[in-house]
């Protein structure tokens, strides 16, 4: 047994004797063990893809934000646990009409480079989890900065900010299912590094031909 799989028995021990009923969600819920750190559920971009418009004009970006049914880290008061974002839970949000969500830089609000309520952001569910497809202006100086990092590597994680509408602790409470998220006036971004070794993205510029793929590594994460 490693060290950080009795830190999770020992932190779903004490859980249990504290957390009223299963349906609660997770106290203080962040992505480090540091009381400050910010909850943000992260994903590497194993298949990001950058290319260009079909019209010849823009960068068209694509990839995953969130990989579902796959477990990752995440920490609350008591210590570290397992979280693990449902199939479903995406569905009633993705329904809305007035579905808001930018993709980002870094969640900075002000580096904003697509967003659903002006057509430049499509987000889905697929096999995967959390789809996301954009298409970029290549004149904006954000996607200046970070198309060349997305093609290198340098750069090959996302992102997303949430709310939790509902959701679950096994009866151990070492795991926390995440049955329904909000992404309403959330955001999906592009981060420097992620949590959970399964979401992909990946990274083209050019004629499809031309398309190279960005190295699958770590996936999945979550905000606050």
């Amino acid at each position: 047994m490693t060290a950080t799989t009795r830190t999770i028995a020992a932190a779903a021990t004490e859980r249990a004797q504290q957390v009223r009923q299963r349906a609660d969600r997770p106290s203080q819920r962040r992505s480090a063990e540091h009381p400050g750190s910010r909850a943000a559920a992260r994903a590497t971009l194993a298949g990001v893809q950058l290319r260009a418009g079909a019209d010849g004009a823009g960068l068209e970006f694509s990839g995953h934000a969130s990989v579902t049914e796959r477990g990752y880290e995440m920490w609350d008061w008591f210590g570290p646990y397992m979280e693990v974002v449902s199939a479903g839970a995406f569905d009633q949000t993705l329904g809305r009409a007035d579905l808001d969500v930018p993709l980002v830089l870094g969640h900075d609000q002000l580096r904003r480079i697509a967003r659903t309520t002006n057509g430049t952001l499509d987000l889905s569910m697929d096999d995967e989890g959390l789809a996301v497809a954009a298409r970029l202006d290549p004149t904006d100086a954000d996607v200046a900065y970070i198309a060349p990092k997305l093609r290198s590597g340098l750069i090959d994680e996302m992102s997303f900010a949430f709310r939790i509408e509902a959701g679950t602790w096994s009866p151990d409470y070492s795991e926390y299912r995440i049955d329904r998220a909000e992404l309403h006036r959330g955001d999906v971004a592009i981060v420097g590094y992620g949590a959970n070794p399964a979401t992909d993205a990946g990274l083209r510029t050019g004629r499809p031909a031309d398309n190279e793929r960005a190295r699958a590594l770590l996936a999945l994460a979550i905000a606050r």
